[in-house]
C-alpha cells in the first residue's frame, strides 16, 4: 500500500508539472447579472454579502475587454486578458425609456478536464493511504504545478494560510474549540452531562442517538457550528451507549448543512440570494424577492429532506437502507464495544479521550451546560442583532465561562492551563487538515475545475433533465473543492440565466416551478458533494468531534446520502417532466 501510494503521488506530481507546461489554459468568462440601486447621492451600487458594493466605473458591454467575444480572441491568439475584472452596462431604448442593465464580467481560465487533476489526486491518495495529510498534501503540489505555482512554501501555503479565514480557523478551530474540549475533559463536564442524560433519558443506543439527532436539528446554524456543537456534546454519552463512531459522524454531519437549507434562519439566505437575480424575472428583481423564493424552494431540496429523514429513521433503528461498511461497524460497536475499526486512526487524539478530574474536584453537569448555553445564546442573539452568528465570538465567551466556573470550584490555574494545553493536542491534527483542506479548494478553485464542468454542460440538454445535470454539476464541484459555498458562487450565476432561458425557450406553462426546481438541485447537489467529500471542513469536524477515522466516516456515509441523492433526482426528473 505504502509503494502505491508512492507511485500515484509521483507519478501525479509530474503529470501535473507536464499539463502545466504543454496544455493552454482556456479562458472564459463568467457574466453575473447585478442588481444595481441608486443611494441618495445618485450613486450605483449592489449588495453583495450583505453589503453594498459600489460601481466607480462602467464599461459599455459591447467595449468590455472581458466580454466574450474579446475572451474568444485571447484563447485564439493564446495571449492573457489584460484584466481580470470588470463591470459593464448594457443600455437599452425599446421601449422609448431608456433601460439599463449590469454585469458584473470576471476572467477565469480553465485546463478542460485536467483542471480537476488536484481534487481526483487528494481524493485518490485519500482512499489508497487512508491518511489524509499526506493525501492533502499531494493535491496540492499537483494543484501548484498545474497552475505553474513551483515555489510551494511562499507562493502557495504562506499565501494560503496567511489569510483572514486561515487565521479564523486556528483560533476558532485550535484554540478555542481546542481550550474548550480540554477545559470539559479536566472538569469532568462531558461525563457529568453523559450521566445526567444516561439517568434521566437515555435508555439504549437508540434514545441517545435521538439526542444527537435533535441537537442536529436545534442547532440549525448548520455546517461547522452544528458538527462541532453536537459532536463534542453528543460524544460522550453515544460512548458509553457503544454507538460506533462511524455511525455518530453519520448522524452528525447529516444534521449540519441539510437541516441548515431547510431550517434557513441563518446566512444562507442572504448569501445565496446575490447570486440568483437573473434580469427581467419579476421573481428574482429584489433582495426580497430573492429571500422569498429561497423560501419558496425549500420544500423542493428533496436531499436535504431525505438525508435528515434517513438519520431520524437510523436514529430510532428502522433506516431503510445501510450501506455494508456502516452496518458492520454498527453490530461491531454493539458487540464488542469496540467504537472504531482495528485499522482506524481516529482524528480526536488521546487527550481528549480520557477525563484527567484533579484529585479533590467534583464534576457537575452546570461545567457543561453554562458554557454551552453561552455558546448558543451568544450565536443566536449576534444572528438575529446583526444577520450573521457571531461564532468567534460565541467560542470565545463559552472558553472564558468555562475557566472562570472551574478556578470558582477550587481548581488551580495549574490544572486550567494543563487542561487547555491537552485540549489543544487533541485538535492540532484536525486543525492541520482544514487548513490544507482550505488550501486544496483554493488550489482547485484556481485550476477552473468548476468552470470547466460548468461550460461542459452548457445548454446542451433536454428542459426536463437540467434539474438532474445541474444536481450532477454541482456534486462534482463540490466534492472536488469540499465547499458548498464556493459551490452556490461558481454554479448559480449560470445555473438561473440557463434556467430561465430553458424555460422560455420550451414556452414552459410554469416557469417559476421549474426555476425552482433548478435551484433545489444546486442547493442540494452542493450540500451532498460537500458532505460526501473528503477535503471538506464540515467532513473532517464530524470526524474530529465524533473522534472518527475520517475515511471511515467518509466511507460509510457515502451509501446512505447517495440513495437520497438518487431518490431526489427521479422526484426533480418527475416534477419537471410532468408539471412544468
Amino acid at each position: 500500500m505504502r509503494k502505491a501510494s508512492g507511485i500515484i503521488f509521483v507519478l501525479s506530481i509530474l503529470l501535473s508539472w507536464w499539463v502545466g507546461r504543454t496544455v493552454p489554459a482556456t479562458w472564459t468568462v463568467e457574466v453575473v447579472s447585478l442588481d444595481v440601486h441608486l443611494d441618495e447621492e445618485d450613486k450605483e451600487y449592489f449588495i453583495y454579502k450583505g453589503k453594498p458594493l459600489y460601481l466607480d466605473q462602467t464599461t459599455p458591454y459591447a467595449e468590455a475587454l472581458l466580454n466574450p467575444e474579446s475572451v474568444e480572441r485571447y484563447n485564439e491568439e493564446r495571449i492573457d486578458p489584460p484584466i481580470k475584472n470588470e463591470f459593464a452596462v448594457k443600455i437599452e431604448n425599446e421601449t422609448g425609456e431608456e433601460q439599463k442593465e449590469y454585469f458584473q464580467l470576471t476572467a477565469k481560465r480553465h485546463w478542460r478536464f485536467w483542471s480537476l487533476l488536484p481534487a481526483a489526486v487528494a481524493v485518490l491518495l485519500c482512499w489508497v493511504t487512508r491518511e489524509p495529510v499526506t493525501a492533502l498534501f499531494g493535491g496540492i503540489v499537483s494543484g501548484a504545478f498545474l497552475i505553474g505555482k513551483f515555489d510551494l512554501t511562499e507562493a502557495v501555503l504562506v499565501e494560503n494560510l496567511a489569510t483572514k479565514d486561515a487565521a479564523g480557523v486556528l483560533i476558532l478551530y485550535l484554540w478555542m474549540l481546542g481550550g474548550l474540549l480540554g477545559i470539559w475533559s479536566r472538569t469532568g463536564a462531558a461525563q457529568a452531562f453523559a450521566d445526567l442524560m444516561t439517568e434521566k433519558f437515555v435508555r439504549g443506543p437508540r434514545t441517545a442517538k435521538l439526542v444527537a439527532w435533535g441537537l442536529g436539528v436545534i442547532f440549525f446554524q448548520g455546517g461547522t457550528v452544528s458538527t462541532v456543537l453536537v459532536g463534542t456534546t453528543v460524544k460522550p454519552l453515544a460512548d458509553k451507549e457503544k454507538i460506533a463512531h462511524e455511525e455518530l459522524a453519520y448522524i452528525v454531519d447529516s444534521t449540519a448543512s441539510p437541516i441548515a437549507s431547510q431550517l434557513a434562519f441563518n446566512a444562507w439566505p442572504g448569501y445565496i440570494q446575490a447570486f440568483i437575480f437573473v434580469a427581467g424575472v419579476p421573481w428574482l428583481a429584489t433582495e426580497s424577492d430573492r429571500i422569498t423564493f429561497f423560501f419558496k424552494s425549500v420544500p423542493f431540496c428533496f436531499y436535504a429532506i431525505l438525508a435528515v429523514l434517513f438519520t431520524f429513521l437510523l436514529s430510532i433503528d428502522k433506516s431503510p437502507f445501510l450501506g455494508k461498511k456502516l452496518k458492520a461497524a454498527i453490530i461491531r460497536a454493539r458487540e464488542t464495544g469496540e467504537l472504531d475499526a482495528p485499522d482506524a486512526e481516529p482524528l480526536a487524539a488521546k487527550e481528549l479521550q480520557l477525563s484527567h478530574v484533579p484529585e479533590g474536584y467534583k464534576p457537575n453537569v452546570i461545567d457543561f451546560f453554562l458554557p454551552l448555553v453561552v455558546l448558543i445564546g451568544i450565536a443566536i442573539g449576534t444572528f438575529v442583532a446583526f444577520g450573521s452568528p457571531e461564532v468567534r465570538w460565541a467560542f470565545g465567551a463559552a472558553l472564558l465561562v468555562a475557566v472562570g466556573l472551574a478556578m470558582g470550584k477550587g481548581m488551580s490555574l495549574k490544572n486550567v492551563i494543563e487542561g487547555i494545553t491537552d485540549g489543544l493536542k487533541g485538535v492540532v491534527l484536525g486543525s492541520v487538515i482544514l487548513m490544507l483542506a482550505m488550501t486544496i479548494g483554493n488550489l482547485s478553485k484556481e485550476a477552473g475545475g468548476g468552470i470547466f464542468l460548468v461550460e461542459l454542460l452548457g445548454d446542451k440538454i433536454p428542459y426536463w433533465l437540467l434539474p438532474v445535470i445541474l444536481q450532477i454539476m454541482t456534486i462534482v464541484i463540490a466534492f472536488s473543492t469540499g465547499t458548498s459555498w464556493g459551490t452556490y458562487a461558481v454554479s448559480f450565476p449560470l445555473a438561473m440565466p440557463l434556467a430561465h432561458a430553458v424555460a422560455t425557450s420550451h414556452g414552459l406553462e410554469h416557469p417559476m416551478f421549474f426555476m425552482t426546481l433548478c435551484f433545489a438541485a444546486v442547493m442540494d447537489g452542493s450540500v451532498f458533494g460537500d458532505q460526501c467529500s473528503p477535503i471538506s471542513d464540515t467532513t473532517v469536524l464530524s470526524s474530529m468531534c465524533c473522534g472518527c477515522d475520517l475515511m471511515d466516516h467518509v466511507k460509510t456515509q457515502i451509501p446512505q446520502a447517495s440513495v437520497a441523492a438518487l431518490i431526489a433526482a427521479i422526484l426533480w426528473t418527475g416534477c419537471a417532466f410532468f408539471f412544468v
